[in-house]
C-alpha cells in the first residue's frame, strides 16, 4: 500500500462551503477519492475533506499548470472528468481522444461522480469502448498506482479558466495539451461517429430539429417564441421539422417521448437535416456529426462553444447585466430574455434566413 504524501504540512481541512466549490476533488478523512458533486447532491457533511491537489502525485492545473511526458507512460487516471452536463461531458471527451489520438498507447481510466444524471452517465457508456475504463467516485486513493499519471480535473465549474477560455481549450489545458497543438477539426467532436447507436428506420428522414430548452431557462428560446421559431425553420428549409418541446404548428412533432435514452437523442441529431437550438449539448453533437445549425448563445459568447464548428451559423443574443451568469429562472431576467429574442428575431434579416441553405 502506498504512502499518502500531502505536499504541505500545514494543509487543513477545507470547511463546508469552501469542499462544495473548491476548483478540484477531495480527499476524504478515510482516504477516498471524492466528488464534490456527490457530496452536494446527496447532502452528505462536507467536513474533515483536504484538497486532493495537496496529495503529492496529483497534477491539477488549476494548482499549477504542468506538462505530462505522455510518451513514457502507459497508464493515465483521469479523476473526476468531466462534469455532471451533457455538453460539458462531449467537450471533455473530445479532449480525451485527442490524447489518446496522439498516445494511442495510454490506457486511461476515467473516475466520475457517481450521482451525475443518469442521461450524462450514459454517454461514458458508449463511449467507453473506444477510450478506455469508467469508474464510480469514491474510490480509495491507494488503488491508484503511485507511479501512473493521475490529473484531476474535478468541480471544474468552479476553475477560473472555465469561464475564461473556449470549452474545448480549457479541457486540453487542463489535461496539459497546449489547445494551439491541436487543430480546429480535432475539436469538432467526431469521435461520436463511433459511437455505436441503434439502427435508423430508412423513412425516418427529412427533417429539421428543434432543440429550445438548455440547462437553465436564462440559456434557453422563451417558450412565446417556440412557434415563430419552427415556422422559420419550416418555411426557410421546406423540411417537416420535429423537436423537445411542445409546440403547436401544424408541421411540428413532439419527439420527446421517442429519446428516452441518450443514444436515441444522439441519433435524432445525427439524422437532421438541420438543427436550431439554444442547447449546447445538441449543438456539440450536431458538430460531431457535420449537421448543420444555428444556434443561439445568452449569457456566453458564441466563440466560447461554438468556435471551431464551421457548419454553425451561431447567433448571439445578449441580455443587458447577465453577460456571464451560469443559471437564471428569475422572472426579471426571463422577460429581458424575451425582449432580446424579440430583438434578434425583429431584425431585417433573420438569423435562420442569413443561415446557408440546405438541398431538399
Amino acid at each position: 500500500m502506498q504512502t499518502v504524501s500531502i505536499l504541505s504540512s500545514t494543509a487543513d481541512p477545507l470547511d463546508e462551503v469552501s469542499a462544495l466549490t473548491h476548483p478540484g476533488s477531495l480527499l476524504s478523512p478515510e482516504g477516498e477519492i471524492v466528488a464534490p458533486y456527490d457530496l452536494e447532491v446527496t447532502d452528505t457533511p462536507a467536513t474533515g475533506f483536504l484538497a486532493l491537489s495537496t496529495v503529492q502525485g496529483i497534477l491539477n492545473a488549476n494548482s499549477a499548470t504542468f506538462s505530462p511526458d505522455y510518451v513514457s507512460h502507459r497508464k493515465l487516471h483521469v479523476i473526476n472528468g468531466m462534469g455532471v452536463t451533457l455538453g460539458d461531458s462531449i467537450i471533455g471527451l473530445t479532449a480525451l481522444f485527442a490524447l489518446k489520438r496522439r498516445h494511442p498507447q495510454l490506457d486511461i481510466s476515467l473516475y466520475r461522480p457517481a450521482r451525475a444524471p443518469r442521461y450524462v452517465q450514459r454517454l461514458y457508456e458508449l463511449s467507453a469502448p473506444a477510450l478506455g475504463n469508467v469508474v464510480e467516485l469514491p474510490v480509495a486513493l491507494d488503488a491508484l498506482p503511485q507511479d501512473d499519471l493521475k490529473i484531476d480535473i474535478g468541480n471544474h465549474l468552479f476553475w477560473p479558466q472555465f469561464a475564461s477560455m473556449p470549452m474545448i481549450d480549457f479541457f486540453l489545458w487542463a489535461l496539459g495539451i497546449p489547445p494551439i497543438d491541436v487543430p480546429s477539426d480535432e475539436k469538432r467532436n467526431h469521435w461520436l461517429k463511433s459511437v455505436p447507436l441503434p439502427s435508423w428506420p430508412s423513412d425516418q428522414a427529412g427533417y429539421g430539429l428543434f432543440c429550445p430548452n438548455a440547462s437553465t431557462p436564462v440559456r434557453s428560446i422563451p417558450p412565446s417564441l417556440h412557434r415563430e421559431m419552427v415556422a422559420r425553420l419550416h418555411d426557410d428549409f421546406g423540411l417537416p421539422v420535429v423537436g423537445f418541446a411542445a409546440v403547436d404548428h401544424p408541421h411540428y412533432t413532439d419527439i420527446t417521448p421517442l429519446a428516452p435514452d441518450t443514444a436515441d437523442f444522439l441519433n435524432w441529431v445525427k439524422h437532421a437535416r438541420y438543427l436550431v437550438t439554444s442547447d449546447t449539448a445538441a449543438l456539440h453533437i450536431a458538430a460531431g456529426f457535420d449537421v448543420p445549425s444555428t444556434a443561439f448563445f445568452t449569457t456566453i459568447p458564441p466563440a466560447m462553444r461554438a468556435r471551431d464548428y464551421a457548419d454553425c451559423h451561431a447567433v448571439s443574443v445578449p441580455v443587458p447585466g447577465l453577460a456571464g451568469i451560469q443559471a437564471s429562472a428569475r422572472p426579471g431576467d426571463l422577460a429581458a430574455l424575451e425582449r432580446a429574442y424579440q430583438a434578434v428575431l425583429g431584425e431585417q434579416v433573420g438569423p435562420l434566413h442569413r443561415a446557408p441553405r440546405i438541398a431538399t
